[in-house]
């Protein structure tokens, strides 16, 4: 199903191809001259794809205040047309990873066939025991999978358990499983006795997980534990994925760390110990502001992905990392901000594959730390857009993102079919 008009966007692709093609040519000589085929890069950076959460083409907000956008989904169905929208114009999005009980759906294979219809499969499904929601019987206030009464836990893992039957009628192969559970006063909570408890009930959901699927844990440094949060950083992850078996893996959000965490070398790790699950990707300032991507520290994701893709070219056994966003668009149209973050994780990417790595392995052995950031600082201080206009421009999709998507008038088609939301009180959606 096209959501948007392919002669619209093949008006704008023949205005701009020429130019594309030019700069094309230009910077294929100039990666030539390095040793490195354009093709090559081009070939894997198609190939390469990032998943939309289902939840972020909805207007977030902080907790002091949420103003809603126009158009907003009214249910999943509608976020999976926002989603088709935004695979259709980047090419770069081709899953979508939903959140239970946040999307809700009556037949699942009837969701499942819609997200077909949009060239859409599902990413990993994930859980929700950081609210409550309507009907349940046991409070998540002071705790979920950690909580100190057994029947709540037994509440949070049954609903684990549940996502993933839901993901297996869709076609997931992963469970996201992220707990706000911690405490905001020193004495409130016994550390070791929570951390035990969680991995009682992780156990119950890890038995639960089919034999090709992965669990996924993720960690966040605080909020809404203040004090002290259960999974606080990726130590805490890898000791919980280490005790429950091969199919738990650690999560990074690139937002759920310390002020000047060395990240990329948290993901070295974890990419030697064969415990890499995947990241969130966003950007921060501040804390978890769940930024778009590359918006703050474009160069820290650089050097991630100079990690994934040495681990790539290495040929190290099990690497297989899922990729999703994972962002709050307070003032900007959430479509646009997915999409523009969708390619500049591919940029990223590309960037980090024209790294002349033989080089960069020489200069480390050598200890000559100069040459050895140039390399590094060389690939990043390219520009592969031309790369990126290509890959969209030969899957059909649009080399000027935004401006495509603006002319579509699609925002303004959704929001007069979508009744407006009313503004609320605080709180991320």
């Amino acid at each position: 199903m096209s959501l948007i008009d392919k002669n619209l966007i093949a008006a704008h692709n023949d205005r701009l191809l020429r130019h594309v093609n030019n700069d094309y040519a230009h910077l294929g000589e100039q990666l030539a001259r390095r040793g490195i085929d354009i093709e090559a890069v081009r070939a894997k950076v198609a190939a390469f794809g990032v998943a939309i959460p289902s939840w972020g083409v909805g207007t977030g907000g902080t907790r002091f205040a949420r103003f809603p956008g126009r158009g907003e989904p009214r249910n999943v169905f509608d976020k999976l047309e926002d989603c088709g929208v935004i695979q259709q114009l980047s090419r770069a999005t081709p899953t979508v990873s939903l959140h239970i009980p946040w999307d809700t759906c009556s037949d699942w294979s009837e969701l499942r066939q819609a997200a077909a219809s949009h060239g859409l499969a599902f990413d990993a499904i994930n859980s929700n025991t950081f609210s409550d929601q309507k009907g349940q019987a046991h409070s998540y206030k002071f705790g979920s999978l950690t909580h100190g009464d057994a029947a709540t836990r037994a509440q949070a893992v049954a609903h684990n358990i549940e996502c993933i039957e839901i993901g297996q009628k869709l076609g997931s192969k992963a469970l996201t499983v992220w707990i706000g559970d911690g405490a905001n006063f020193p004495g409130q909570q016994h550390f070791r006795r929570a951390f035990d408890r969680y991995l009682e009930s992780a156990q119950q959901i890890y038995a639960a997980l089919p034999g090709d699927w992965r669990m996924m844990l993720e960690h966040k440094i605080c909020e809404p534990a203040f004090y002290a949060t259960v999974i606080q950083d990726w130590g805490s992850s890898f000791m919980a994925a280490s005790a429950l078996g091969p199919k738990a893996q650690c999560l990074v959000d690139l937002g759920h760390h310390a002020p000047n965490v060395n990240i990329e070398m948290i993901v070295a790790r974890l990419i030697a110990a064969g415990k890499l699950a995947g990241f969130h990707f966003n950007d921060s300032k501040y804390g978890d502001d769940d930024l778009d991507a590359g918006s703050v520290a474009p160069y820290r994701l650089f050097l991630v992905f100079n990690e994934l893709v040495a681990a790539a070219h290495e040929g190290v056994s099990g690497f297989d990392p899922a990729y999703m966003l994972d962002q709050s668009h307070n003032v900007t149209d959430p479509i646009e901000s997915l999409m523009t973050s969708a390619a500049q994780v591919q940029r990223t990417y590309a960037q980090a594959l024209i790294v002349d790595r033989a080089a960069l392995d020489a200069a480390q052995d050598a200890n000559d730390a100069l040459v050895a950031t140039q390399c590094l600082k060389r690939g990043f201080d390219t520009d592969v857009t031309p790369i990126l206009q290509r890959v969209r421009f030969d899957a059909g999709g649009a080399i000027d993102l935004v401006g495509a998507y603006r002319a579509s008038g699609y925002r303004q088609r959704v929001a007069e079919a979508r009744p407006a939301v009313a503004g609320g009180g605080g709180g991320i959606v």
